[in-house]
């Protein structure tokens, strides 16, 4: 059997694809990889349909032992592996890939010709950590299949990559928006240290809205939301599927990437874009991974 074997499993590795959808009735929001735009990348530079799944490296990476050659991406943030990001790459039988603390970034994905070929709940295998829908974090000792998801012959190095930017998070207008004043554009917040994949919980200036209780109601991925002591959360792919506090705003699909790259401590700002705004920068992600 073809399969990755599992030395050093890092802080938190996972086995993420693009997530599960349709069981926010059952409260299992979709997971998936926190930086969706490079596992995607990934998996078509490897040759692999682009929701194929693969490993996602938080904040240190792994070591990983090789038992057959094969053909690997790495994308995402820089892990210090010594190998090119963004680039198809050949690995042989008994070989060992060596990832250490992110350089830059929160997130670095390991993507292997074929994926990885655990078993798929609710049409998914992706790991849901907070309920543990899916599997676990693994672990020392570990065996990954090689899956079976390669489609076409790897791509070329493309010729650029597009940048993240260390701008302003772009958001539209969320339900509540006309409770709030406009106190979430003024202000710069940190990320806090009990960020997770449930929510990137914000510290700086407390925003004011309107007084009274609200209708629990659906929460969709990159809500904004203020609850009672005025310090944001931004919702985030293991996000509660209903939620009773307002929300001032959404975060746009184009930056759900930038979402994925948050550290605790970096510095995050919020930039109001219009709808039409927002299409137009999906469309230009959406033209690069077209392009590979």
């Amino acid at each position: 059997m073809s399969a990755i074997r599992v030395l050093v499993p890092g802080l938190q590795t996972t086995v993420q694809d693009l997530g599960r959808f349709g069981w926010a009735h059952f409260g299992i929001s979709a997971s998936g990889a926190a930086d969706p735009f490079a596992l995607r990348a990934g998996n078509l530079l490897a040759g692999n349909a682009e929701n194929a799944a693969a490993l996602e490296m938080t904040l240190m990476g792994g070591a990983f032992e090789f038992e057959t050659d094969t053909v690997i991406a790495l994308t995402g943030s820089d892990f210090g592996a010594g190998l090119p990001l963004w680039t198809p790459l050949e690995v042989k039988a008994g070989q060992t890939l060596r990832c250490g603390p992110s350089q830059s970034g929160a997130r670095c994905y390991l993507c292997v010709r074929g994926g990885i070929g655990v078993p798929k709940t609710m049409g998914s295998a992706s790991t849901h950590v907070i309920t543990g829908v899916g599997g676990r974090p693994l672990r020392a000792g570990d065996l990954l299949p090689i899956g079976r998801e390669a489609i076409r012959r790897p791509r070329p190095v493309p010729k650029s990559v597009p940048t993240l930017g260390d701008g302003a998070l772009r958001v539209t207008d969320g339900p509540q928006a006309e409770a709030f004043a406009d106190d979430l554009y003024r202000a710069s917040y940190t990320v806090a240290e009990e960020s997770n994949r449930m929510g990137l919980r914000l510290r700086g200036p407390a925003i004011a809205s309107a007084a009274g209780h609200m209708v629990t109601e659906g929460a969709p991925l990159g809500a904004v939301q203020v609850p009672p002591d005025g310090q944001p959360i931004i919702l985030f792919v293991e996000h509660q599927t209903t939620g009773g506090y307002p929300k001032p705003a959404n975060v746009i699909s184009a930056d759900f990437r930038r979402l994925g790259q948050l550290r605790p401590r970096d510095r995050v700002t919020f930039e109001r874009v219009t709808i039409e705004q927002a299409l137009r920068e999906l469309q230009q992600q959406e033209q690069w991974l077209y392009g590979l």
